[in-house]
């Protein structure tokens, strides 16, 4: 729990959001991952993984993709440890440029240690980090080409262009880290449905500054605290007073959670268009 400077009031308070929900996006963005162990060359894991994001581009209610998606396989290996086993010209020529080195030494100089797992969760990172590495481009060049709105899955502060986008609507279902502490902690999990707390700033090390709030899209009662409760990022600088634009991306994401995005487990925080764009990496990345 990380307690964030305020952006529209001095202290986190719920505000009801005003106005009738309006289904204003244009496209979605969201991207996908996979990884499994392929081999070990003594203790040391090959990890094949594949990394892919798409948009999904509305036009009169019929979802279609966006330009080309884009899709990278890679083959995760230690080469540190691997090396002592097999010559770097046989990775080379067996792998091409699938090779991706997971052991690359820190600006210190120092390499991870030889403990399997470790090297494992490390590779299991590198795919997470290619998959944000493809959404970003694909990101950039909707905002640079486009620049209609289109909700990402996800925080936009991890490339400037995009968290600067007046177009970019940010949108993180996952909670493991929440920007509330104490009595605004206890506000933003008693939001009711249409609710949303005050804006706030968020700047994560390595990231750009965003104004982010908290929104509540369905009715949590009888279920958990975070039920229908997703985080929503916009650029900082705006046209419109920060508690308009605030209010406006809301009715957006309201509107978007009708219909269900049903059966997946996460329908209570998931826009259509998200699943929409999962189905569809899934299809074609198998």
């Amino acid at each position: 729990m990380i307690d964030a400077e305020g952006a529209e009031d001095a202290t986190l308070r719920a505000r009801l959001v005003q106005g009738v929900p309006v289904p204003a996006i244009r496209a979605f963005l969201d991207g996908t991952q996979r990884s499994q162990v392929i081999g070990w060359v003594g203790a040391f894991p090959l990890v094949y993984g594949t990394s892919a994001a798409v948009v999904r581009s509305r036009t009169e209610r019929r979802l279609s993709t966006w330009d080309a998606p884009l899709v990278q396989h890679r083959v995760y290996v230690p080469l540190a440890y691997v090396l002592a086993h097999v010559a770097r010209g046989d990775l080379e020529r067996a792998l091409g440029a699938m090779l991706e080195d997971t052991t690359r030494p820190a600006l210190d100089g120092s390499i991870p240690a030889p403990h399997p797992t470790l090297l494992l969760e490390r590779a299991t990172l590198a795919v997470s980090r290619d998959r944000e590495r493809l959404e970003l481009a694909l990101a950039e060049r909707w905002c640079a080409s486009r620049g209609e709105p289109i909700m990402i899955d996800g925080g936009i502060g991890a490339s400037e262009a995009v968290a600067q986008s007046s177009c970019a609507v940010g949108v993180v279902k996952s909670h493991r880290t929440l920007y509330a502490e104490g009595d605004a902690l206890a506000i933003v999990l008693a939001l009711k449905k249409g609710e949303r707390s005050s804006v706030i700033r968020v700047a994560p090390r390595g990231r750009s500054e965003v104004l982010s709030w908290y929104l509540r899209l369905r009715d949590a009662e009888g279920r958990d605290a975070l039920w229908g409760l997703v985080r929503v990022e916009m650029c900082v600088r705006s046209r419109e007073s920060i508690s308009e634009r605030a209010d406006e991306l809301s009715r957006w994401l309201l509107a978007e959670s009708m219909p269900l995005a049903a059966p997946d487990p996460r329908w209570d925080r998931m826009a259509y268009g998200i699943r929409s764009a999962e189905e569809f990496l899934r299809a074609t990345t198998n």
